[in-house]
Formats: structure tokens, sequence, C-alpha cells
């Protein structure tokens, strides 16, 4: 078994972490559910307009950890026009 790990960190359209919980709340939700990872936000959380959102997977090899991770990436940024992706690390532990 093979784990990965994903940081992004995100820019926000958000003014009000009221705001920011409701899109970080939606993403981290699609993607539990779209690609059965475990995630959570790691960082800034009194920041409104940014984050950290980390998600990680376990996979039978190292590649598709990788591929699976690399598909999430891919899907948020068409998913979600408002929020950039400012920074992104992909480690296998």
């Amino acid at each position: 078994m093979h784990v990965a790990l994903l940081q992004m960190r995100l820019l926000l359209t958000s003014r009000t972490l009221k705001e920011k919980r409701a899109i970080v709340k939606s993403v981290l939700s699609r993607s539990r559910n779209r690609f059965n990872v475990a995630c959570s936000e790691s960082a800034l959380h009194d920041q409104p307009a940014d984050a950290e959102l980390c998600f990680v997977t376990v996979a039978a090899s190292p590649m598709r950890a990788r591929q699976l991770l690399q598909e999430l990436e891919s899907w948020l940024v068409s998913e979600r026009p408002d929020v950039e992706i400012t920074d992104v690390q992909l480690e296998e532990l």
C-alpha cells in the first residue's frame, strides 16, 4: 500500500470567514465523494481570502496514488474557476 499527500494553497474570492467556510466545505465534500480521499483544511484558518487544503489517498501503486491526486487537482481547476491554486505540493509517504 502506498500513501500520497497533496497540499494545495488556494486564493479564494471570499471576503468573510463565513463565505470562506462555504467554499472550503463544498470543495472538501465534493472531493471526498468524487475521489474517495481524506481531506481537511490544514492551515490559514483565520484568513478569509486564503486556504490550505490537504488531500490523502492510499493506493496499490505509487503511480496510481499520484495519478488520482493529479486528477483531483485538474478537477478542482475545471470545477471551481473562482478558486485559484497558488501552490501545490505532492509527496509520497
